[in-house]
């Protein structure tokens, strides 16, 4: 049958179904004036009877309260059922109960007889019971709940449609989740709202059989001894059995249905059937399972009390904790075993991807064939070295570099290493294994066999020497250094070299994360009121292009945030705060406390100063220098610096703060590990050495 045709053929069926369901309505209505037969009534109650089981079926099995969304309406149809049954019974009562105890119908006189056993005190005392269950403890508990419920569900929906915004906005979500969300948020606040409003309905059904059974019998009474000419005692009999089997048919369908709807509102958050949350929770924990069974045993034995009872419940509590203790041992196992067939499936997978290709290590070491076997079998000690570099880093910078990736290359020289920084080459050298590196700038030449050549670090002179002689060379003075050493003291600088493109935006983000309250309160002032995420990435990179520490990164967010109002390009608010970490720069540079100084010289200063080229505010807008001055400028500078450098001095170039950038960008090209201070960078805490001028 088409999807068509079957749409067709149920829309009549749906008719025919609103139709019935109006007349069922009706019908209940009709039976609080028109009198009806035993027989339907018989019916009638039974169907009362069976719809109440239904409702708390449905109640044990739903996995949460929202899929029985339609209690509320189901409750009031029920109790409306309920009411005019009960007055369709008294109207049966009084006037065919003086005909016998069957008088309403087989349903009333059989709960009479089952419940009462001929006696119809204990059938009062067993309905009085049942209606204080109802009315005082299931009925008021379920409104109590429902009440709360209510209000802290409405109490709730605007975190919650916060929360769903705030996730769409994230991407974390799509809108139609978003939507469906929203819908069920609506859903939920409208049923809690109207199952408070419902559960007034059971109360006032077991207020209402209360008054229709008192009712009933002072009634009957009356009518049997006035109209009927039944003695007292006669009339009471009758009248009361009947009346108290009208309570029992309609008093236990009511409880069934405030059971169910007590089960409905306490599930709360539990998710799944009544019986899973019940034992999945009371079965969960071995050991309390396990102590109840103790102390079951230890009273099984006590004199007096009935030990069969205790000790089959016992052994039962028992046999349930080594279940489950068993249970959860292969819960875990089952986990264990999940995760690591994930684990596998993933790196499988992971290896085959196209997509791990695309994947660029940020920081790669690549080894040659024989240099590769080589550190193989010091692996350990290759790693440990480099998660101390790492660990280095990350004091002295403020932020932890990646990880570095240590592969093979059989496409390099035997002998050769290289180190790639995004996946771009940026350094490479050949090792000599079995021989050592030794400085030799600024020194005499050890009088050993060796090669001259340049450091790759530093680009100092140097030379290999074979190993054999590294105790000669320590008594001359020299510090051998192996390979290995040469090969991470290369990689260190070149990482220190690269710091700004190793900042990425997911390591501004946890270096945020681990702020004080009050600094991200900070923090949210200036992104996006001021600047926005990636001008700030722009102003700590650039502070780490020039190896200054964003250690300090609370003092760094205070100077952004005094300049940021005025001056929102980059290189501008790079340089205010330098002058606000100034104490912090210059610590870095100086030596014991002294900071040696090689000032750019006033003529040249002056040269730097007429290249500036300002706009209508003042503001520098292009840096204009003649080639033939500049090629000057890198001479002299060039001579003077290469001085000091040989005499292996640590030293820094100062200048005005206005030509500061540009005389860092030219003398860079040269010397790229020379720090450029300005000279409100001087920091007045230190001793200030003055080594001369570049003129």
């Amino acid at each position: 049958m088409s999807a068509a045709r079957l749409e067709a053929n149920l829309v009549p069926m749906r008719r025919t179904a609103d139709v019935g369901f109006a007349i069922g309505v009706a019908l209940i209505l009709a039976i609080l004036f028109v009198p009806i037969p035993a027989l339907l009534l018989d019916i009638a109650l039974s169907l009362s009877v069976s719809l109440s089981i239904l409702i708390l079926m449905v109640s044990l099995w739903i996995e949460k309260p929202l899929d029985f969304s339609a209690f509320p309406l189901v409750l009031l149809i029920t109790t409306m059922l309920r009411l005019a049954l009960n007055v369709a019974t008294t109207r049966l009562i009084l006037t065919h109960g003086h005909e016998g105890t069957h008088a309403a119908g087989n349903m009333v006189g059989g709960f009479a007889d089952l419940v009462m056993g001929g006696d119809f005190v204990i059938g009062a005392v067993v309905f009085a019971i049942l209606l204080t269950v109802n009315f005082i403890v299931i009925s008021k508990g379920a409104t109590r709940i429902a009440e709360v419920g209510a209000r802290f569900t409405l109490d709730a929906i605007p975190g919650k449609q916060m929360a769903i915004d705030a996730e769409l906005s994230a991407g974390t979500i799509d809108e139609k989740e978003a939507r469906s969300r929203r819908l069920e948020l609506e859903q939920e606040s409208a049923f809690f709202g109207a199952m408070d409003g419902a559960s007034k309905f059971v109360r006032g059904d077991a207020i209402a059989g209360l008054i229709i059974t008192f009712i009933n019998s002072f009634g009957g009474i009356i009518i049997g001894v006035t109209r009927h000419g039944l003695d007292v005692t006669k009339s009471a009999d009758t009248f009361i059995k009947l009346t108290v089997g009208d309570g029992l048919v309609t008093q236990i369908p009511a409880l069934i249905v405030s059971l169910a709807a007590g089960l409905l509102v306490s599930k709360g958050g539990n998710k799944g059937t009544v019986e899973q949350a019940i034992m999945h929770q009371l079965g969960g924990y071995p050991r309390a399972l396990m102590m109840a069974s103790a102390m079951l045993g230890f009273m099984a034995v006590l004199p007096g009390l009935p030990f069969l009872p205790f000790a089959i419940i016992s052994l039962a509590f028992g046999s349930f904790g080594v279940m489950a203790i068993s249970k959860k041992t292969k819960a875990v196992s089952a986990v264990q075993e999940t995760k690591r067939q994930a684990d596998e499936a993933r790196d499988v997978e992971s290896q085959a991807s196209a997509k791990n290709m695309l994947r660029v290590p940020e920081i790669e070491l690549k080894l040659g064939r024989q240099l590769s076997s080589t550190m193989l079998m010091a692996q350990a000690d290759l790693a440990q070295r480099v998660a101390k570099m790492r660990k280095k880093f990350a004091q002295q910078y403020g932020f932890v570099i990646p990880e570095i990736k240590v592969t093979d290359d059989l496409t390099l020289g035997a002998k050769q290493y290289s180190i790639l920084v995004h996946g771009t080459l940026v350094a490479d050298f050949e090792l000599r294994p079995g021989e050592v590196m030794v400085m030799t700038a600024g020194k005499d030449l050890p009088n050993v066999p060796g090669d001259a050549m340049k450091e790759p670090a530093f680009g100092l002179d140097a030379m290999w020497v074979p190993e054999m002689f590294g105790a000669e060379l320590r008594n001359a003075g020299f510090s051998p250094i192996d390979g290995s050493s040469v090969m991470l003291t290369h990689l260190s600088e070149v990482v220190r070299n690269n710091l700004a493109l190793l900042l990425s935006y997911r390591d501004l983000r946890s270096i945020i994360d681990t702020l004080e309250p009050e600094y991200k309160k900070l923090m949210d002032e200036i992104v996006p009121g001021l600047l926005s995420f990636s001008t700030l990435q722009a102003v700590l990179k650039l502070l780490l292009s020039e190896r200054v520490s964003i250690r300090n990164l609370h003092q760094i967010l205070e100077a952004v945030a005094e300049i940021a109002p005025h001056a929102r390009k980059p290189d501008t608010v790079v340089e205010h705060v330098r002058t606000r970490i100034a104490q912090q720069i210059c610590g870095d540079v100086s030596e014991s406390g002294t900071l040696r100084v090689l000032r750019i010289g006033t003529p040249w200063d002056a040269v730097f100063m007429q290249a500036l080229k300002r706009d209508n505010k003042g503001e520098v807008i292009e840096f204009d220098i003649e080639p033939r001055q500049l090629e000057k400028f890198v001479a002299d500078a060039t001579q003077t610096i290469k001085k000091q450098l040989d005499i292996g001095l640590s030293f820094a170039v100062s200048c005005s703060p206005e030509t500061r950038p540009y005389v860092r960008m030219v003398i860079d090209r040269v010397f790229p590990n020379l720090p450029v201070l300005s000279h409100l960078e001087v920091s007045k805490a230190l001793k200030i050495e003055l080594l001369g001028a570049i003129a």
